[in-house]
């Protein structure tokens, strides 16, 4: 491994000056004055604990949407207080129509945009990058995140152990919330100084409010434009040490397979803040039976689909280890955090297979948080051999350190190490930097070398990329370039020996006539990217260009145009009823209509229609998904996916691929849910369902009970022709099922 690369690198960033405090952004930032409390007030929403009758509050919401910089069109106030062990935080949302507030959904992690919520930021380091948001709605549900870098990473699967409780009163509803100063991390004890935002959604407005402003470009993981916190103090630091164990059990039988084979297993996931800043995970014999199964999606490309993390173990503290763009993090578009052409650390490549079958994993350490002005994070986990892969050792580590606003410099080191004979390994290096200019203007760029035995030269990725995104306009362009010896067995890429030419702009118009008709903003926009090989010669090109009309309801409609082209190195097979397509190159153009109805009605609807080319030949693909909330309590999304094609031969490579989707939640509390998962592949008559009870029956702490089946509905239960199982051993006609059992407990010390 070229070590000294790697340790110059470590030097050039050890000598950087420390990162320091710097003011917030002018005019002056806002404040808020948090008191203490002699009796920690009752966490039951009604805001007549004496605190609260001395605390002071603040209010003056602006509105980033629909009229940016606005006064918001209802008050809210809210006041801080704290004692030895908590931070509260009670807010009293006014509104002049009560009966209007929407909730839609009381789960754990739920999502916020389709409903009325309050927001609250802290960014417990001051450091006006990282933070902690917590979020409630009128029932008191309860969601939490993680956000590191202003938004480059949201990790929504971050959980905490803190309180909330709600009422609904004639004017509006309160919110009275405990977060314990154990379920987060800040610079050591005694007097304070915290970043701290709040945000109000009122849906039927659709408006957002910030206390603090934050343009519409943005959202409350700004964090650099969070107002400040005063007057807090800590008693006692938080290095707390968490251990939560589990035991599961369960019964399988594989697809195709005789009998179920019974098997139990235990283990313990373990957390401890070694100081205010490092935090220590371990983990013994993780089990992740409870994770969500993976949705399925027709895939008309050469590469194999993306799946994202879902482990929790892996997400929690994500951020640290994300190499990349800066997030485009506009609330009417979908933010874009990763480039899936190359994310260079993707953990589903440690305990899984490529197909999504778990790898045992005896045990895994992580390390994350800062010091000596770095941030750190270090990850080292093994996995056991199976049948066809050996033993495997992974590490990861990540540091980085701040420099002005918004900036900083980074390097990763990454190995994977087998344990059997061969000993093969893989090694992956470099560094990366980020800076910020004028606020709205972001340069990111990384350089990364491989190294694998018996691979010389090509061994490098780079990417350099610069993006504005102002209010009314955004522009990003870049280049990323991958060797043809690159290799790394940690993440996630498509090709090798290529060059991506990166382009995406777009104007986002509004105007007062526009908004009386119905229409918040418009926005025409291209994203366009044009591969190359090394030689010059055009590998693949997806120029696509719209026109986005986003709907003052919340819901939108676009037109585009997508111009593609893409070359094949060898035989390609798009669907198992028709003959390879032959290497050579294709272009061919697709054009789509695509929108949303307002998603926080009892009713509404997503919808999608393509026409256009597909390969050498054409297609016709339509889907769409209807969601129905008669309740908070219960939802029901039924969609499909439906596409038509010919390719080939005129006339004679002609396949149907069908694919219906529905998805049922019940929550019977916001500490008990139901939740199922049914997906049926038409041309293979495959039925896959996953069904999850959950209860939350301590802090941190859960019941699960998944059961899992598959089978193909045909008249002896066998795949059919063409999608039959290889061994035809264990094609028996029995479905596969499984029922899985799992109790964890957190215990805090």
């Amino acid at each position: 491994m070229p070590g000294s690369s790697v340790a110059a690198l470590a030097l050039a960033l050890s000598v950087l000056p420390h990162p320091r405090a710097t003011p917030r952004p002018s005019p002056a930032p806002r404040a808020v004055d948090a008191v203490h409390a002699s009796h920690a007030p009752v966490i039951d929403g009604a805001l007549d604990d004496p605190v609260w009758a001395t605390a002071p509050a603040v209010s003056g919401f602006v509105q980033a949407e629909p009229h940016e910089g606005a006064p918001a069109t209802e008050r809210t106030e809210v006041r801080v207080a704290y004692d030895a062990d908590n931070i509260y935080i009670a807010a009293y949302l006014h509104d002049r129509d009560p009966s209007g507030v929407i909730v839609n959904d009381i789960r754990k992690d739920f999502d916020e945009t389709a409903q009325d919520d309050f927001e609250v930021l802290l960014d417990t380091f001051d450091d006006r990058r990282n933070g902690y948001i917590f979020i409630t709605n009128a029932e008191g549900a309860k969601a939490d995140r993680q956000v590191a870098n202003e938004g480059r990473e949201v990790n929504t699967s971050w959980d905490a152990v803190w309180r909330v409780a709600t009422r609904r009163v004639a004017d509006g509803w309160t919110a009275e919330i405990a977060i314990p100063f154990t379920a987060i991390r800040f610079a050591g004890i005694g007097p304070q100084r915290w970043g701290i935002n709040f945000s109000r959604r009122i849906r039927r407005k659709n408006e957002i409010d910030f206390w603090s402003p934050v343009p519409r470009s943005y959202g409350l993981t700004r964090v650099s434009l969070a107002g400040e916190l005063d007057g807090l103090s800590t008693a006692h630091a938080t290095r707390d040490l968490r251990v939560k164990p589990y035991v599961s059990a369960r019964t399988v039988r594989e697809t195709g397979g005789r009998t179920f084979d019974r098997t139990g297993a235990a283990g313990v996931d373990l957390k401890y803040g070694i100081t205010s800043h490092l935090t220590l995970d371990a983990t013994v014999n993780p089990d992740f039976a409870q994770v969500e199964a993976d949705e399925q999606q027709v895939n008309l490309t050469q590469f194999s689909q993306f799946f994202p993390e879902k482990r929790e173990f892996f997400l929690e503290n994500s951020g640290t280890f994300y190499v990349g763009d800066a997030a485009r993090n506009n609330r009417v578009s979908t933010p874009v955090t990763s480039d899936e052409d190359l994310v260079l650390f993707f953990s589903r490549r440690i305990g899984l297979t490529a197909d999504g079958r778990t790898i045992q994993v005896p045990g895994g350490l992580r390390l994350t948080g800062s010091t000596g002005g770095f941030e750190v994070g270090a990850l080292a986990m093994t996995t056991a051999a199976t049948a066809t892969t050996p033993g495997t050792s992974y590490g990861v580590l990540r540091l980085r350190r701040d420099l002005y606003e918004g900036s900083d410099v980074g390097l990763i080191v990454m190995n994977r190490q087998s344990s059997d004979s061969a000993r093969s390994w893989n090694r992956v290096f470099g560094g990366d930097a980020n800076f910020r200019f004028f606020g709205a203007m972001d340069w990111n760029s990384y350089l990364i070398g491989t190294a694998t035995p018996g691979v010389h030269g090509g061994q490098y990725a780079a990417r350099s990329t610069l993006n504005y995104d102002g209010d009314y306009a955004h522009l990003k362009a870049g280049l990323m370039q991958i060797g043809d010896g690159f290799r790394d067995d940690l993440g996630y890429y498509r090709r090798t020996g290529d060059r991506k030419w990166i382009l995406e702009t777009g104007l986002r118009p509004r105007t007062r006539w526009l908004q009386q008709h119905g229409v918040l903003e418009m926005h025409p926009h291209v994203t366009w990217s044009y591969y190359q090989d090394l030689q010059g010669g055009t590998l693949a090109k997806d120029l696509h260009t719209g026109y986005t009309f986003f709907l003052n309801n919340g819901g939108y409609v676009e037109l585009s145009a997508t111009p593609r082209f893409e070359r094949l190195a060898s035989a390609f097979t798009l669907d198992p009823t028709v003959a390879p397509l032959p290497a050579g190159g294709y272009a061919w153009t697709e054009w789509q209509l695509k929108g949303q109805t307002d998603p926080s009605r009892t009713v509404s609807a997503t919808f999608s229609g393509v026409a256009g080319g597909l390969w050498n030949g054409h297609q016709r693909t339509v889907s769409g998904t209807v969601t129905l909330r008669p309740s908070y309590r219960f939802k029901l999304a039924v969609g499909g996916q439906r596409t038509d094609a010919r390719v080939g031969v005129p006339g004679q490579q002609h396949f149907v691929a069908d694919l219906v989707t529905v998805r049922g939640n019940y929550s019977f509390s916001t500490t008990m849910f139901l939740d199922a998962l049914s997906q049926y592949n038409a041309g293979a008559h495959q039925l896959n369902a996953n069904v999850r009870f959950n209860v939350i029956h301590h802090p941190l702490s859960d019941l699960f009970i998944v059961f899992n089946e598959q089978r193909f509905l045909t008249p002896d239960g066998r795949a059919p022709g063409p999608f039959a199982t290889v061994d035809p051993a264990l094609s028996t006609g029995l479905p596969g099922e499984s029922l899985i059992v799992k109790v964890t407990q957190m215990v805090a010390f």
